[in-house]
C-alpha cells in the first residue's frame, strides 16, 4: 500500500489537475489582472489578519498548467500561505484547501476543474496552519505546540479563517474585484477545518466540502487513536494482530457480509448490516499460520472493531473500525516495517497527548500512561474544545445561503465513519429534520473507501463539482460518482454515491463495475445513527472565534 494511501494526505489537498483553458465560455466573465504580479508584494493591514506578501512571481504556462501569479507570505504572527492567481482565465471563484494531520507545511494548492463552465478558472490557496512542523503533516511530532498558545490557536481555529481574509484581499487587489463565490475543500483535519468554518465563520465561504472530518478532534486523537494503539499491543510490547493476517481476515469478512446488499461485488456497501465474528477463522489448537487468527488475535480484532469504553462500559468515542476495512489497518493500526515500524495511530496519539492535548503548564500524558476512564476523558476537554468542530448550530451559515457537502469512506481506518453519521443525525435534528437539512447540507457515504481516498474497490471521490453546481445553479447533488483505479491509473469501477441515507442498488443489467447500472433506493430499515457516548455534552460547547 502506498504511503499516501495510509495517510490520506494526497486526498486532503488534491482535488484535481488543471486543464489549460481558453477564455470563458458564453455567459461567464473572465477577470484580467489590473496590476502586475510584483505589485502585490507589500503589507496589508487587515483587521485581525495583518498580511505580509513576501514574494509574488509570474509562473509561465506549461503543457498542464496555465500562467499564474504565485503569491507567498504570511498572516501575523506566523500563518504561512500560498495563493495562485490565474493570469488569463480567472472567472471569479476562490477555492481554499484544508490541511491534513498536524499540518506544519504549505502543500502547493492545485488548480482544479470546478465544472462550471470550464477548468482552470479558480484562484487557489493553502496554508501551513500557523507553524512549521518538525516533520510535516501526519508525521509532525507536535513539539511546536508544547508552550506556544498562539501556535495552538492558529492550528485549532484561526488559520483557515485569516487566510481566507488575506486571499480575498489579494484577489481584490490583483483583479480589481473580490471573488464572486468562495469555496473550501478539505479532508481529515481539513474536514475538521471545513466544519469549523461553517460553524464559527459562516460568512467566509459559499460552499464547503468536509471529507472524513476529524470534527471530534480531542476524543479522536487523545482517546480513539490511543485505543487503537493499546488494544493491539501485547504485554511484551509487540503487536498482537500482525499484517500477514489481514488478507485472511478481510476475505472472511467479505465472505460473511459482501452479499448482504444483494450483490457479490467484493465490497460491503453498509457495514452496519454485517454481523461478522472473527472467531470464525480461529486457528485450531496448537497451530498458527497466515490463514487463521490465534485466540489473542481474535480478541484484539474484536476490540479493534469496537469503540473505546470507560470503566463503566460507556463509549468514549462513537464507533470503531468497520467490517470490511481490514486491509487498511496495515500501517495505521498494524505496524509496518516500511513505515518505520510504529503504527500511525500510536504516533499521532502519543504526540497529541504529550504536546497538544492539555492546557499549557498542566501535566501531560502519553499513550502508555493514558487510562480509559471518564476522568481522563474530561481532562482533554478544556483544550480540546478549541479544536473540536462539533456544534450543530449552523443557522447563520444556512441563512447566508451556504451549502455543505459532508462525505466519508465506510472503510476509513483513521476516523471511524460512525462519528460522521452521529454528527449528521444530530445536525438534522437541530435544523428542522432530514428534509429541511437536505436543502443546504448533504452527506455521502462511499462504500469501501479508506481515509480520504484509496480503497480496495473505490479509490477516488471528490464532490467539488457537484457543490459548485449547487451553489451557482441551485442544482442539489442527487448523485455523485466514486471511481476505482488500478496501480496504472486505469479505471476499473465506477459507482454512484447518493445522498444519505439512500443507497445504490444494481438494476440487474450490465456490468457491476459501471455506475450507470445502479439506482438509488432507501435503506431496508431506518437507521439510528445518533450515539450516546461520553461526549454528549460537547456539541453545546462552542470554541473561540478569531476576529
Amino acid at each position: 500500500m502506498r504511503r499516501l494511501s495510509m495517510l490520506g494526505v494526497a486526498a486532503l489537498i488534491t482535488a484535481g489537475s488543471i486543464l489549460t483553458a481558453p477564455a470563458a465560455t458564453a455567459g461567464e466573465t473572465t477577470f484580467r489582472p489590473v496590476r502586475t504580479c510584483a505589485d502585490l508584494v507589500r503589507t496589508y493591514d487587515l483587521p485581525g489578519a495583518v498580511t505580509h506578501v513576501e514574494t509574488a512571481t509570474v509562473v509561465p504556462a506549461t503543457a498542464t498548467e496555465q500562467e499564474n501569479c504565485d503569491v507567498r507570505g504570511y498572516v501575523e504572527p506566523a500563518v504561512r500561505f500560498q495563493l495562485r492567481l490565474p493570469a488569463k482565465t480567472y472567472a471569479g471563484r476562490y477555492l481554499q484547501f484544508g490541511c491534513g494531520g498536524f499540518c506544519g507545511a504549505v502543500t502547493p494548492p492545485p488548480f482544479t476543474d470546478c465544472g462550471l463552465p470550464h477548468g482552470g478558472d479558480v484562484a487557489v490557496a493553502a496554508t501551513d496552519d500557523g507553524h512549521v512542523g518538525t516533520t510535516p503533516l501526519v508525521f509532525d511530532d507536535g513539539k511546536w505546540a508544547e508552550n506556544d498558545q498562539a501556535a495552538r490557536d492558529d492550528f485549532a481555529f484561526r488559520a483557515p479563517h485569516v487566510v481566507s481574509k488575506a486571499s480575498k484581499r489579494l484577489i481584490t487587489a490583483f483583479y480589481g474585484a473580490p471573488p464572486k463565490k468562495s469555496y473550501f475543500s478539505g479532508c481529515s483535519d481539513g474536514g475538521r477545518e471545513a466544519l469549523l468554518l461553517a460553524q464559527r465563520y459562516p460568512h467566509d465561504f459559499d460552499g464547503i466540502v468536509a471529507g472524513a472530518p476529524a470534527g471530534y478532534w480531542d476524543p479522536l486523537l487523545g482517546v480513539y487513536q490511543t485505543w487503537l494503539a493499546k488494544v493491539n499491543t501485547g504485554a511484551d510490547g509487540k503487536p498482537i494482530l500482525t499484517g500477514d493476517k489481514l488478507p485472511a481476515l478481510h476475505a472472511a469478512a467479505l465472505s460473511s457480509c459482501d452479499k448482504a446488499d444483494g450483490l457479490g461485488d467484493g465490497a460491503i456497501d453498509d457495514p452496519r448490516t454485517c454481523r461478522f465474528d472473527p472467531a470464525t477463522i480461529a486457528c485450531p489448537t496448537g497451530t498458527d499460520n497466515s490463514g487463521c487468527l490465534t485466540a489473542a488475535q481474535v480478541e484484539a480484532t474484536k476490540k479493534i472493531y469496537a469503540p473505546p469504553t470507560d470503566e463503566r462500559g460507556r463509549k468514549l468515542y462513537p464507533g470503531g473500525q468497520t467490517v470490511g476495512s481490514e486491509l487498511s489497518w496495515y500501517g495505521w493500526t498494524i505496524p509496518a516495517p516500511e513505515f518505520g515500524g510504529v503504527p500511525f495511530a500510536r504516533a499521532l496519539a502519543d504526540n497529541y497527548l504529550k504536546y497538544m492535548a492539555y492546557p499549557i503548564g498542566t501535566p501531560h500524558s502519553s499513550v502508555d500512561k493514558f487510562a480509559f476512564t471518564a476522568r481522563e476523558f474530561d481532562k482533554l476537554t478544556p483544550e480540546g474544545i478549541r479544536s473540536n468542530a462539533m456544534s450543530t448550530d449552523l443557522r447563520e451559515f444556512r441563512r447566508a445561503g451556504g451549502k455543505l457537502v459532508i462525505w466519508h469512506g465506510w472503510a476509513d481506518q483513521a476516523i471511524p465513519a460512525a462519528g460522521t453519521l452521529d454528527y449528521y443525525q444530530r445536525l438534522t435534528r437541530a435544523n428542522g429534520g432530514h428534509a429541511a437539512t437536505q436543502d443546504w447540507a448533504r452527506l455521502f457515504m462511499v462504500p469501501g473507501m479508506y481515509h480520504c481516498g484509496t480503497g480496495d474497490k473505490l479509490t477516488e471521490y471528490d464532490p467539488l463539482k457537484e457543490l459548485v453546481s449547487w451553489v451557482e445553479r441551485g442544482t442539489a447533488p442527487d448523485k455523485t460518482i466514486a471511481t476505482g483505479r488500478d496501480a496504472d491509473g486505469k479505471v476499473f469501477r465506477t459507482r454512484p454515491v447518493f445522498p444519505y441515507p439512500l443507497q445504490s442498488k444494481y438494476d440487474g443489467s450490465g456490468s457491476v463495475d459501471d455506475a450507470a447500472n445502479f439506482v438509488p433506493v432507501p435503506p431496508s430499515r431506518p437507521s439510528q445513527d445518533l450515539v450516546s457516548w461520553a461526549g454528549n455534552d460537547l456539541y453545546g460547547k462552542a470554541g473561540p472565534v478569531a476576529p
